[in-house]
């Protein structure tokens, strides 16, 4: 069935339902433009960002964004039932007028960034400005206030297509298994994002780095156990078979220079030099692991979460790669820019200790060199979810590129369909 078929039919259907919404067009985005998830505020060196700054304290995952996503899709249908909006050809800039401007303000009333009275003028001014910031600012983009590049492609993905990523976001979150307590953390894996949920608002927020297109960040939910201070890192054996196996043998000393010990069956060291007609089958029946240190792949700090994925959060040596907007470039894991930040709020909710924990005197465990496990008095729940298209509960939509290819071939849920709730 073609895709404006099935939403005209499925816009008759739940205009029958007592959970559509009509909205026409939908209601306008007039929060404030939300800070760039990787902004540093100012409180802490870059080696370590701190959490973001945002004056939206909604969460991107909650208990309600399952049923808002839902409704956020039926309604971007009955946009596209009507034609959808206008494409913008020539980006105007600040202080322009003509067609331009005034096609550019069609295409962001459409979505509610603008209200019917300002719809219709043709001039550039301040309430332009502050659409395309808040446009920019649900899609990701940096909010410079004007029609970039990536603005103009974001503009011109048509109203079905952001129909669809709604729906298969509203789908995977119906099939959601999670319960929502008073705190929990949330990765975004198409945001590449990472947030810090307490009492119903997103506390703390931060960028991250997670999987690759052929290493992709597994959809999960799990508690965090354990803030480990300068752990070791044992390599996988699909790292090891496909990567460091090659590098061995074009280079016997890499392994020894990345502090990576070789270990055998009974857990005995291996001299790398004798491994230099490494094969990868073989290598397989070893054990390779990184001592702690400044080349540690998981940097000086780890949040274990048990999970039949193997995978975790983690500090990274390689903190220059926050900077990039491209940041899906793991193995599965996710890196988080400001983990000491969130090791340290995972502690304090938790009861932890004594004391308060913060940056420093995290920083002082992992300047001290020792290896240490420190446990939370009460494990925190943790959700990966893939968020490509999500709605708040008062309408505002969000959307991110699909870069795993996960929204094809989805359907909206019925209207009653929620996340099943978890008991503690």
């Amino acid at each position: 069935m073609r895709y404006n078929a099935f939403a005209g039919a499925l816009l008759r259907a739940a205009l029958l339902s007592s959970s559509f919404i009509v909205s026409a067009p939908l209601p306008a985005q007039n929060a404030a433009p939300q800070q760039p998830v990787d902004q540093n505020n100012g409180t802490a060196p870059r080696e370590e960002s701190g959490p973001s700054v945002s004056e939206n304290v909604a969460p991107d995952l909650g208990p309600e964004t399952a049923r808002a996503t839902a409704d956020a899709a039926r309604r971007y249908m009955e946009i596209a039932a009507r034609g959808g909006w206008p494409r913008i050809a020539r980006p105007p800039h600040p202080g322009a007028k003509g067609g331009d401007v005034a096609r550019l303000r069609q295409r962001l009333g459409a979505e509610g960034y603008l209200g019917d009275d300002a719809v219709g003028r043709s001039e550039w001014d301040e309430g332009l400005t502050d659409a395309v910031k808040r446009f920019q600012a649900n899609h990701g983009l940096d909010q410079t206030g004007d029609v970039s590049r990536a603005t103009l492609r974001e503009l011109n993905i048509p109203a079905t297509a952001r129909a669809k990523q709604l729906e298969a976001t509203a789908r995977r979150l119906s099939r959601l298994h999670f319960h929502f307590p008073r705190s929990y953390v949330a990765v975004n894996i198409a945001g590449a994002s990472v947030e810090a949920v307490e009492d119903g608002n997103a506390v703390r927020r931060y960028t991250a780095i997670v999987g690759g297109k052929r290493h992709k960040s597994p959809l999960l939910t799990a508690k965090i156990v354990s803030v480990d201070i300068n752990p070791t890192w044992t390599v996988p054996v699909s790292i090891i078979k496909k990567e460091m196996a090659p590098r061995v043998r074009r280079d016997p000393n890499y392994l020894a220079r990345q502090h990576i010990r070789v270990l055998d069956g009974r857990g005995h060291e291996v001299d790398p030099r004798k491994l230099r007609r490494l094969s990868a089958t073989r290598a397989a029946h070893f054990t390779f692991r990184q001592d702690p240190g400044a080349k540690n792949a998981l940097g000086s700090l780890r949040l274990s979460m048990p999970n039949k994925d193997d995978v975790y959060m983690h500090d990274t040596p390689q903190k220059e790669l926050f900077d990039r907007d491209y940041r899906f470039l793991s193995h599965g894991c996710v890196r988080v820019n400001g983990v000491y930040d969130l090791a340290a709020w995972l502690l304090n909710v938790s009861g932890t200790g004594s004391e308060q924990w913060d940056n420093e005197k995290l920083r002082s465990e992992t300047e001290s060199g020792r290896t240490e496990k420190i446990r939370l008095a009460h494990p925190a729940p943790v959700v990966w979810v893939y968020l490509t298209g999500w709605a708040e509960p008062d309408g505002m939509a969000r959307f991110r590129s699909d870069i795993y290819g996960l929204d094809k071939g989805t359907r909206l849920p019925p209207a009653h369909e929620t996340p099943v709730a978890l008991g503690r």
